[in-house]
This record gives C-alpha cells, structure tokens and sequence, in this order.
C-alpha cells in the first residue's frame, strides 16, 4: 500500500468514483426495470406535518338546494408588452376550468304573509322569491393548464421567484367565466320549478288537495 497522501487520495478518489458509479446504476435501475422505490437513494417521501382543522363558526342553513350546473371553460390568457417582442417578455396560457354553480331558494327572506293556509287546511298558497346563484366553486382537480409559453425575462422572473407556477389569476378568470354561464344558463329557472314541485309534492302528501306556489312575488 502506498502510505504516502498521494496514495491516499487516489484511494478516497476511487471510492468516491464508485459511489458515483453505484448510484447512477440504481437510477437508471429505477427507471428502466422500475424497481421499489427503497432502492432509489434520493426518493422523495411525503408526510403531511398538518395541524387539525379548527372549527370558526357554526351557521343556520334556511336555503333550499334547489338545482345545480357544472362547467367547463377555457380561459386563453395573454400578456404582452407594450414596446417588447412576446420572446423576449410576455406570457399565454390555456387554461382548462371544470366548476358548478348551485342554485338556491332563501326561505329566511319569507315574511309573515308568505304562507296563506284555509281554515280546513286544505288549501295552501306560498309566496317564494327567485332562486338564486351560489358562487362558482371551481374543482381544483379538474383544472389545470394545457399550455403554457412564457418569454425570455418571464422564464428568468419565475425561476426567481418563490412561486413560479402561481394560477390565481387563471382560477379566478375561469370561475368568474363559470359564473356568467351560469347565469345564462336558465339554470335559476330549473330550480324555481324544482322548488315549486318540491312543495306542491310534500304538501299533498300533508293532506293539502290544492296547493299554490307564487315564484317571484317576494320583494
């Protein structure tokens, strides 16, 4: 053996090639005979180190889920420079945005006048006010970006950056896009008739033989 520092570091210098040379044939390893992830040395593992939920506040519901759309929209989004190429600065994405809308009647707007009942309580009329449209509630598993081409300073920018694939923008475009569908979409139209038979039905089987509902006379 070579006792001198030369000969020790060429020692250490072959150990450390073969360290390298064993690493590199479990990742290839890994990749072409899709071997158990134990055997890969720099598998990523994930542990969700989250705290409980806490609990705010609890709310009364006095809505009636009276129907509900789904959506799906492409938000095609672009920024440009005003003076530069869209190479050098500029952004485009396609984004593809799946949500639902519900539509909902609030009995807590009913005042005392709403529900008229006969004496004999066989006939029964109610005053409802339209229904309404809920928020869009877009499915963060559903959407998600198709394409996505930046320019030279945007790429530079995100890799800067601590959030670089930041899709605030694009979620609240496709929700508010969802929501305009859905309001012409007669979707607020369905409930009140979902609302109507909802009550007519659950009255008759009370007893009541006639039953009137009076959708939009409530101000």
């Amino acid at each position: 053996m070579d006792p001198s520092p030369r000969g020790s570091v060429q020692r250490y210098g072959a150990v450390l090639a073969l360290i390298v040379v064993t690493v590199a044939v479990v990742l290839v390893a890994q990749r072409t005979l899709h071997l158990p992830g134990w055997l890969n040395p720099f598998a990523e593992t994930t542990k969700d180190r989250s705290g409980p939920a806490l609990l705010e506040s609890i709310r009364d519901l006095s809505r009636y889920e009276a129907a509900g759309g789904d959506f799906q929209v492409i938000v095609d989004l672009e920024k440009d420079s005003k003076y530069l190429p869209s190479a050098i600065r500029g952004t485009r994405t396609l984004f593809v945005g799946s949500g639902s809308v519900n539509a909902y009647v609030d009995f807590s707007k009913l005042n005392s006048g709403a529900v008229r009942v006969s004496e004999d309580r066989k006939t029964a009329t109610i005053v409802l006010p339209h229904a309404q449209l809920d928020r869009a509630s877009l499915d963060p598993k559903a959407s998600y970006a198709v394409s996505t081409s930046r320019g030279l300073t945007n790429r530079l920018g995100d890799a800067l950056s601590g959030n670089p694939n930041n899709q605030q923008q694009l979620y609240v475009l496709a929700a508010q896009k969802i929501q305009d569908a859905a309001a012409r979409s007669g979707l607020q139209a369905h409930a009140d008739r979902n609302t109507r038979s909802m009550l007519v039905n659950m009255l008759g089987a009370l007893g009541f033989t006639s039953v009137t509902v009076q959708v939009g006379a409530v101000r």
